[in-house]
């Protein structure tokens, strides 16, 4: 449906002078009348700070029903249970104040799993202490443990399909946020396009507000429009029913900025910003402030201190363990490979690791032995990379994968001695994928913070691998991944990454 008011409201607004800084908007559906209905309101709206609560409390209940033997039991129960009844109030209200029911843009399942079992884990126990109580400080029945079993299955079982139910909503764009974009600039217009293009997110970027933007070959494109500058705002946000905005870099002076953040919270928007120093901060940044003026304390990780020092000794441990256990997998694959073509069961290749060292990468051999040069069929995957502007990897010119190396690769087995790379003490079990040295010298040139990647141990996964940034994918994403995992180590994140590759290999042998 075209929109000739729209269209018209963003180039006669404004002086002639500026006329060509800004782009008509294309006439796309409107946020207002493509955003709205049940699912909407339910899944993006206020109706999910309702749905939620109202989820963990039923299927808390739920649990406790049948910890106790059904509905007939509940209508009977003794003094001794009747504290089990209070479980799911206090789940919720523990949910609550851990956070669980906040607005966040993108939320894992993994990420929730220790709150909620810390939250259902104290509920039950104060039941348990109540019941105790009652009971004169008697043995606590087993209805308590099973209501403890039943709660976390059955809440994080829920919570993983409503969120699951969401995010497929949001992929094929049919609940979201729209929301515009404060400052045109680089950083703008990045934001813009990781919002296209990753709609998990929720947010649904319709325009931009920018006093002098930048041009679109300057930024590198942009997908949405200029749709004017911050005196606009309230005209454009009641046009298409935006809630939302998000501060980037703009021309507009900081104290104008913040006039408008306050104006935007009496109107009742959101507002998201992001930091001037963005590539600097990291989860242990710490809030402090000097009278009223706050301060920002940023910690970095040291990839030479002792938590990475224990880190590098647990992958050993790990990969001899795993070694071991893999031993008739790995015997079997050697067999398959050897007889599957000819030429040498493992394939070699020199690659870069931490401090730009460099090293041999095993995996299982899944291609023909090629009977060109390796010095020709280098040079050829550097033309190609060099006219993609990807990251190297997948298949690099003609196919010569084997009917048993598609398997490898679609189950990643091939992967499995790099097992052997991380006892050696040459790889982690998770960190950025190593570069071979040519591409590595190549992107340190041309590619911002590359270097910077090579911090830390290479890994057989990664942050980047686990979001799909795998083989012939963007560059300049998977380091900005990278770096990210580097600044935001942690144990934890460790295990969310295993537990992302597991899932991820599901759905990747597919």
């Amino acid at each position: 449906m075209d929109h000739p008011n729209l269209t018209q409201q963003t180039t006669t607004a404004l002086p002639a002078h500026r006329e060509l800084a800004y782009e008509a908007p294309a006439p796309p559906q409107r946020p207002r009348e493509r955003f709205v209905g049940p699912a909407q309101w339910l899944l993006e709206g206020s109706g999910w700070m309702v749905l939620l609560p109202a989820l963990d409390f039923v299927l808390s209940g739920v649990a406790v029903v049948l910890a106790l033997g059904g509905v007939q039991a509940v209508l009977g129960v003794s003094s001794l249970d009747a504290p089990l009844l209070l479980m799911p109030v206090v789940t919720v209200t523990l949910f609550h104040l851990r956070g669980l029911y906040r607005s966040r843009l993108r939320s894992l399942v993994l990420d929730d799993l220790v709150p909620v079992l810390s939250g259902i884990s104290i509920a039950a126990m104060a039941a348990a202490t109540v019941g105790a109580v009652v009971n004169g400080g008697g043995h606590t029945p087993p209805h308590f443990l099973r209501a403890w079993v039943f709660s976390l299955v059955a809440v994080e079982v829920g919570r993983a399909g409503l969120s699951g139910l969401r995010r497929r909503a949001r992929a094929q764009r049919l609940v979201g946020k729209p929301v515009l974009i404060l400052g045109a600039g680089m950083v703008g217009a990045q934001v813009a396009r990781r919002l296209m293009a990753h709609p998990e997110y929720g947010l649904v970027p319709v325009g931009f507000l920018d006093e002098a933007p930048m041009s679109v070959t300057e930024v590198g494109g942009r997908d949405v429009p200029v749709l004017g500058t911050t005196e606009d705002l309230e005209a454009v946000a009641a046009r298409t029913g935006v809630r939302h905005l998000i501060v980037a870099f703009s021309s507009v002076a900081d104290a104008q900025v913040s006039r408008l953040v306050q104006h935007c919270q009496e109107l009742g928007m959101e507002v998201s910003v992001v930091p001037r120093m963005f590539d600097t901060i990291n989860n242990r940044a710490g809030y402090d402030n000097v009278g009223g003026l706050p301060l920002l304390s940023f910690s970095a990780v040291n990839p030479r201190g002792l938590q990475f020092a224990l880190k590098h000794a647990l992958d050993r441990v790990v990969a001899l363990a795993m070694l071991a256990v893999l031993a008739p997998l790995l015997a079997l694959t050697a067999l398959a490979v050897r007889l599957s073509s000819p030429g040498p069961v493992f394939f070699k290749q020199r690659r870069v690791g931490r401090d730009g060292k460099v090293f041999d990468l095993y995996k299982f051999r899944s291609m023909r032995v090629s009977e060109e040069p390796r010095e020709a069929a280098g040079e050829s995957s550097l033309e190609f990379l060099l006219a993609a502007g990807t990251a190297p990897g997948g298949v690099e010119g003609e196919d010569r994968r084997t009917g048993l190396g598609r398997l490898l690769r679609r189950s990643s087995i091939d992967e499995l001695p790099q097992l052997l790379n991380v006892l050696r003490g040459e790889m982690s079990l998770i960190g950025p994928r190593p570069e071979r040295p040519e591409f590595a010298e190549l992107f340190r040139a041309d590619v911002e913070r590359y270097g910077d990647r090579t911090r830390v141990k290479a890994g057989i996964t990664g942050w980047a691998q686990v979001h799909g940034l795998r083989g012939q994918t963007s560059l300049a994403e998977r380091v900005e991944w990278d770096n990210f995992y580097i600044a935001h180590w942690s144990l934890g994140l460790d295990l969310k990454i295993l537990a992302l590759t597991v899932v991820a290999l599901f759905h990747h042998a597919e």
